[in-house]
């Protein structure tokens, strides 16, 4: 017969609380039994005033010797039945007993969680110790209760309106999500929910700064709640949002919906148990750390994780037809560190930005980095979807293959387990083998064999679009969640930067814009001069467009042609703008009108109309594989006959591109502009 039973348990609150459960299951196995529960003075709030405790003796590891004795023959004198002590004292060692927790741990090392492991230790006392109970002893008092209805009824809160508790503080720094974080999220989610913070007397400041970002729906609670009035609250919400915490671990317990931001702790031992938890985490290279301090003296971790992030976990646990499995027990992420390469063009690049978003899709808390050339690195910085942008300089820093070799050496440094190589070429096949990243997949060509995943390379037949060619990758990795939009951030220095244009040329939000990109990499690809100018003062004199030339610096000559043919006025911007800037003029524009070309393609995700002048249709050049992707957008080409194109050495004057009239450019002008109500 067990009568008596001495629980002893963790100093700190929420590592207290994940030893409830033992307690859980020894009250249910052994009742009615007299407990007595050893604790310390941060978690005495756990266990006073609760009906199912005898006793709670509050214990200081600082004592006097002298105490610590006069404890232990106060506990003697009890002659406990069953001993359990999770503090693994020499209370638990000396203190006799018919049962007790082992002296010497040896948990299977299947078992991770923390939970999980204290509940190991009363396996031989309990018949299926991991069996969850169903009367809980944490004791939540009526007046708490009550405190909590009358809170929400002062506040105007209905018993329908839904409530999301957030926790923003933790009890070390590494452990805290950005406060600015939580103000972007809270403001997002306060439209559709009232909005809690908690915290204890530490997280004071933090949760004012956070609530005088926020205020309207939300409410600041911090330091104002006991423990069993947040229980009663935590009870009423919808769903917890938290950094590792001992407010995430009473969650869990009550059973309540968490989303848990981790960066240095290890999830898989102290992650959320309760069912419909998530844990948001970015996977760099040396997390878990589970160290006080960083030794990289940062705190990328929880800084790479973006309210975004949160957000999509968020809508993950409260959408119905979504089933969530509490995160112990979800499949793990193959691929944790996953590295795209594209070192080529703007296009091209523009081009791939749908792989990103696929594989941040199907890989929520995966580190993903992109690695491109300087050229490009403004088409994919802000995107929300990329961890970090990597630079590879094959033309000035990266030129030798000494530099090579040893920016693959830092690149190893980095651990990414997945290559994902969307352009085939020489010095990246080699730059990712010398990096020893495990999974590398990629085209078979130039060096493909360094390749562990090799597909057919069937680019130069162009059958499909080349963002299909990028997504293809992906599809031999099982993928199948897929995504085809284009992306390309807009930066506030660059919309900063074309409304200082705008204003200096006299542009107001009223006027239509029109871009022009007259140039191209190769003169197979550029239409006359004189031809632009005369389709932009047709334009300008039926639709009063402004009109911009757009242009990069070697093709400064080309737009000073267009400029010269015209009888309109129209701004050159050749050379002048950043590629950030140019999609910040792109965005704004009406119409874009250009030769085959990078600016097409970010043009097209924006969701500018572009109409694409193509003279090249030779097999692997041509629109099927490179037109533009928009809804609105057009692309005009000849045939003129040709067997084979010799490109810039064409024998026949680019007749291709002369056989497209202006006609032909201001007849799907206007058709797109009706489309579009113009």
């Amino acid at each position: 017969m067990i009568s008596k039973i001495l629980f002893i348990t963790l100093s700190n609150i929420g590592d207290a609380i994940l030893t409830l459960p033992v307690l859980d299951r020894l009250k249910e196995s052994f009742s009615p039994c007299l407990i007595t529960v050893v604790a310390g003075q941060r978690n005495f709030d756990i266990f006073k005033d609760n009906p199912y405790i005898e006793k709670v003796i509050i214990y200081d590891k600082k004592w006097p010797l002298r105490k610590k004795i006069e404890l232990f023959f106060e506990l003697r004198r009890k002659k406990f039945d069953i001993i359990v002590d999770i503090r693994h004292s020499l209370y638990g060692v000396l203190l006799p007993a018919k049962f007790k927790s082992p002296l010497f741990r040896f948990i299977p090392k299947d078992i991770k969680h923390k939970k999980y492991q204290h509940l190991y230790l009363i396996k031989k006392m309990v018949v299926d110790f991991q069996k969850e109970s169903k009367d809980k002893i944490f004791y939540i008092k009526e007046e708490d209760k009550n405190y909590i209805d009358e809170l929400l009824k002062k506040n105007g809160i209905d018993p329908q309106d839904k409530i999301i508790v957030v926790a923003s503080g933790a009890k070390s720094h590494l452990k805290r999500w950005p406060k600015e974080n939580y103000i972007n999220l809270i403001n997002e989610l306060k439209k559709d929910f009232k909005i809690f913070l908690v915290g204890d007397n530490d997280d004071i400041s933090d949760n004012r700064y956070i609530f005088k970002n926020t205020k309207d729906n939300v409410y600041d609670l911090t330091g104002k709640t006991t423990l069993g009035e947040l229980a009663s609250l935590l009870k009423r919400s919808a769903l917890l949002i938290t950094n590792d915490s001992a407010v995430m671990h009473l969650a869990s317990y009550l059973g309540i919906p968490t989303v848990a931001i981790f960066g240095p702790t290890d999830e898989n031992r102290y992650s959320p148990w309760s069912k419909n938890s998530l844990v948001v985490k970015k996977e760099i290279f040396c997390r878990p750390c589970s160290k006080a301090q960083c030794r990289f003296n940062t705190i990328d971790c929880m800084r790479l994780i973006r309210p975004q992030d949160v957000l999509r976990a968020v809508e993950d646990i409260l959408n119905p037809k979504t089933q969530i499995l509490n995160s112990k027990f979800q499949i793990p992420e193959e691929y944790k560190r996953i590295l795209i390469v594209r070192t080529d063009r703007i296009g091209d690049v523009v081009l791939s930005t749908p792989v990103i978003k696929t594989l941040r899709e199907n890989f929520p808390s995966s580190f993903i980095a992109m690695m491109v050339s300087p050229q490009t690195k403004e088409l994919i910085e802000g995107n929300p979807y990329l961890d970090e942008v990597i630079v590879y300089d094959k033309e000035k820093e990266h030129k030798s293959w000494f530099s090579s070799m040893r920016f693959s050496f830092k690149l190893k440094k980095k651990r990414f387990d997945l290559a994902i190589i969307l352009h085939p070429t020489n010095r990246v096949h080699l730059v990712s083998f010398f990096a020893r990243i495990p999974k590398r997949v990629g085209y078979n060509r130039k060096l493909g064999f360094l390749l562990t995943d090799k597909l057919t390379h069937t680019k130069q037949f162009g059958e499909k679009h080349e963002s299909e060619y990028n997504l293809d990758i992906l599809r031999h990795l099982g993928i199948k969640k897929i995504f085809k939009e284009l992306y390309v951030p807009i930066k506030k220095e660059a919309e900063d930067s074309v409304i200082d244009l705008f204003k200096k040329e006299g542009i107001t939000e009223k006027d239509r814009i029109l871009a022009i990109h007259p140039s191209a990499t190769c003169p197979s690809k550029i239409w006359p001069a004189e031809r632009f100018a005369q389709v932009a003062d047709r334009l300008i004199k039926k639709y009063n467009f402004k009109v911009f030339i757009v242009a990069g610096a070697k093709d400064k000559e080309i737009a000073k042609n267009v400029l010269e043919n015209m009888k309109y006025k129209a701004v050159d911007l050749s050379g002048a703008l950043s590629l950030s800037e140019l999609a910040s003029l792109l965005k704004r524009c009406k119409l874009f009108i250009s030769n085959d070309s990078g600016p097409v393609h970010i043009s097209s995700a924006l969701g500018t109309p572009v109409i694409s002048i193509f003279g090249r249709n030779q097999l692997g050049l041509s629109p099927l594989r490179w037109g533009p992707l928009g809804k609105y957008d057009r692309v005009i080409h000849k045939e003129v006959g040709c067997i084979e194109c010799l490109a810039h050495n064409c024998q026949r004057g680019f007749l291709c591109l002369k056989a497209i009239t202006v006609d032909d450019v201001l007849n799907i002008a206007e058709e797109i502009l009706r489309k579009e109500s113009f």
